[in-house]
């Protein structure tokens, strides 16, 4: 399989990072004296990037690019301190990274996270295993699920779309890897319902870590 790679989603698919997220959102909105919302919202928050989780956080009549900026800033202040206090990776996945690396799969990271977060998260959590290319949010490329960064690792790696799976927790997601031609596989642990995985294009979705391996039929 040394010719064939996975490109991983972060947030809802290797890590769980909701919490974390929600809880620096939540003090943000506090200290700006607004509403908070509960762990499940952010569900349907996240995904999108930082900024587009502050627009959806704040009241609709707060939502002056001004507030956005000021909360999108504080939210990222805060995040980077307090960014892995509850953070962990889903069971099965330090398994299933084990069993790719010893099959010699290349592996990657696309995120829709700021790039200095991502890379500061996976420095963490990622550190026992090899990965080709570890991608979060820039200036450089449009974000998920345009395919243009996700097409950059593909010839970073060196490997067709077309031997990629690309494994994620969102319709983004799905989008993303039928734009760029990988074989798109729904993490069912992660944050949004199956349904939408599957209405939006996943040709697998799976409930455990490990049964990748068998959708790459190893």
């Amino acid at each position: 399989m040394k010719d064939h790679a996975v490109i991983f989603d972060f947030d809802g698919t290797l890590a769980d990072t909701l919490e974390d997220i929600a809880d620096n959102m939540n003090r943000v909105l506090a200290e700006m004296g607004f509403p908070t919302h509960e762990y499940d919202a952010y569900r349907f928050y996240v995904g999108g990037g930082l900024k587009n989780l502050v627009v959806q956080c704040l009241p609709k009549n707060a939502r002056t690019d001004d507030m956005i900026t000021a909360c999108h800033d504080r939210m990222v202040a805060g995040y980077h301190i307090r960014y892995i206090h509850k953070t962990r990776l889903y069971d099965g996945i330090p398994e299933l990274l084990d069993a790719l690396s010893l099959q010699g799969v290349k592996m990657a990271v696309l995120s829709n996270k700021a790039d200095p977060l991502t890379q500061k998260i996976c420095t963490v959590l990622l550190k026992n295993w090899k990965f080709e290319i570890i991608l979060g949010a820039t200036e450089r490329f449009p974000r998920k699920p345009d395919p243009e960064a996700a097409l950059f690792i593909s010839g970073q790696m060196g490997v067709h779309p077309a031997n990629i799976y690309y494994l994620g927790d969102s319709d983004i997601d799905m989008k993303l890897a039928i734009a760029a031609g990988f074989y798109p596989v729904g993490a069912g642990w992660g944050f949004r319902p199956k349904e939408e995985l599957v209405e939006n294009g996943a040709n697998s979705v799976i409930d455990d870590p490990m049964e990748l391996l068998k959708v790459m039929k190893f």
